[in-house]
């Protein structure tokens, strides 16, 4: 397993999710996936599915928000083999799914997509960081989202913010992405957000007929997870960049 490429898949916990299929396709594509998630029976039970495939695959509980389960995630991977090659910040939270308002929005609500989307990445990667500078190539790739552009079109937007938290955490999580990637330019380290547009994950919700399927986003996800040396950082790519079909 030392000899594999380690990446780490966070939100990885649903099996119709966007995590799991990431975790799937880098699995294919030669990495030892540990798929993190708050619900551990759950990760397990998606590593051993995995496993039987013939894949290299572990599981370990974390949720974000909390500072001992990173620790505890970060201690984890270096006894695993004391390097990270990627990092994927898929956990997110979308509280207020309902919402179309920032002057009608639940403040708890947007408090928790904040926590999870921003603050949530921004923990791991410190806590990963000495994990990811051992590596000889490591990429770290932010799951976005759509919602962020509702936040960037400012005083052109036509109607009320749609799930305003979640959407601005998004926002957020891309300037952190650039920010980050400025700090570790000289490192090698490659750090861009995805965008994988409208995914059929969420059938409770009612998932739309153009969603794209969780396996067919997870390859832009997994193409940024994979970007050669001089490829992009600090971007916002989405699907169909060229970047992404390098």
């Amino acid at each position: 397993m030392n000899e594999l490429p380690i990446a780490l898949v966070t939100g990885a916990s649903r099996p119709e999710g966007l995590g799991f299929a990431v975790a799937r396709e880098l699995a294919v594509r030669g990495h030892h996936v540990v798929l993190a998630g708050r619900n551990p029976d759950r990760t397990r039970a998606l590593a051993r599915q995995l496993a039987g495939e013939g894949h290299s695959a572990g599981a370990v509980r974390l949720d974000v928000t909390a500072p001992a389960d990173v620790a505890a995630c970060a201690e984890f991977l270096r006894g695993l083999a004391g390097r990270l090659d990627v990092l994927v910040n898929n956990a997110a939270a979308m509280p207020d799914f309902t919402a179309t308002s920032l002057l009608g929005a639940d403040l708890t609500e947007a408090r928790t997509a904040y926590n999870v989307d921003v603050l949530g990445s921004w923990a791991l990667v410190q806590a990963c960081l000495p994990l990811l500078r051992a590596a000889p190539a490591a990429r770290i790739v932010n799951v976005s989202s759509g919602a962020a552009a509702q936040i960037a079109a400012g005083t052109g937007l036509r109607e009320g913010v749609r799930s305003p938290g979640y959407s601005l955490a998004k926002y957020a999580l891309n300037a952190f992405t650039a920010t980050l990637a400025a700090e570790l330019r000289e490192t090698g380290i490659l750090v861009n957000a995805v965008d994988p547009g409208s995914v059929a994950t969420h059938p409770e919700r009612g998932d739309d007929a153009a969603d794209r399927s969780p396996a067919e986003a997870a390859l832009d996800v997994v193409h940024a997870a994979t970007l050669p040396a001089g490829g992009p950082t600090g971007a916002l790519l989405s699907a169909g960049d060229p970047a992404l079909r390098a």
